[in-house]
């Protein structure tokens, strides 16, 4: 009887273990780590997008201008080029007027114009290098006339002088007072280059205009108007230029990228090289 109980026991408790719940093994989610892993080779791999930047230009000699064999050149010329090398990046070139470089760095058409004053207004819609070189507006008149007795421009303009300026070109505050004074902005004549005022002088619409000592004596010695034209010892002092980029299409990072590159050719010894090619 124990025996037949045994036996028919048995069966019975191995038919209910096999009924029993199944304990699984965990599952691992499985990670295809060799597609990632090439994915973020590739992308290591791949060459950095080309660094171009678009520079607008006037005709600004001896600063920019188109030289022999149509090439654009230029003391600010030179400098950019130098900078960009030390950038890794090529430039490409876009003629206009000032006024007209001016809208297209609000539109981000060009990335950058050389030769600017900083200004209020100006910061609104672009960003400035540090400083890479200083202007001085000194006053021309015609030849026979440089002996006029003005200690400075508020004089010459107040005795009723018309005063031909660069349509946009910044004067510094002086000017500006000028300018926004209802007395005397009548007196003021705009132009869009430097040679319709020089133009204008020898014709006698105005009687003096202001521009850079280095761009007047160039373009008055390569257009042989030195004989009719002089510089007046009026000068509005020195200031500081910029390269000014376009907020629409440059970021700050490219424009701390320029500032490194002109420190570095100021260091090694480019940036004074370029210079005394124009000192003169």
């Amino acid at each position: 009887m124990k025996r037949f109980s045994f036996v028919f026991i048995l069966p019975i408790v191995l038919m209910l273990l096999g009924c029993g719940p199944q304990v699984e093994p965990p599952v691992t989610e499985s990670v295809d780590t060799d597609v990632d892993v090439a994915e973020v080779i590739a992308d290591s791999q791949q060459p950095a997008e080309p660094c171009q930047l678009t520079m607008g230009f006037d005709a600004w000699e001896p600063y920019q201008y188109i030289g022999v064999g149509n090439v654009v050149t230029g003391l600010d010329v030179e400098i950019v080029h130098a900078v960009a090398e030390e950038m890794g990046c090529t430039i490409a070139m876009h003629q206009a007027t000032w006024v007209e470089l001016l809208n297209a760095l609000r539109s981000g058409e060009v990335d950058f114009v050389l030769g600017a004053s900083l200004t209020k207004d100006r910061k609104q819609f672009a960003y400035f290098s540090d400083p890479y070189r200083e202007e001085r507006f000194i006053l021309y008149v015609r030849r026979y006339e440089g002996s006029m007795s003005y200690q400075n421009i508020t004089e010459f303009v107040k005795a009723g002088h018309k005063l031909g300026i660069v349509n946009e070109y910044y004067y510094g505050d002086e000017i500006t007072r000028l300018y926004n004074n209802d007395e005397y902005h009548a007196q003021f004549v705009g132009a869009i280059i430097s040679e319709m005022n020089m133009a204008r002088l020898i014709d006698e619409e105005i009687d003096g205009f202001l521009e850079d000592s280095f761009v007047g004596a160039s373009i008055l010695r390569r257009k042989g108007l030195d004989q009719f034209i002089e510089p007046h010892g009026i000068n509005l002092g020195s200031s500081e230029v910029y390269v000014m980029f376009s907020q629409h299409s440059v970021s700050e990072e490219m424009v701390s990228a320029f500032n490194k590159g002109l420190q570095q050719i100021k260091a090694d010894g480019s940036y004074q090289q370029i210079i005394q090619k124009y000192d003169h």
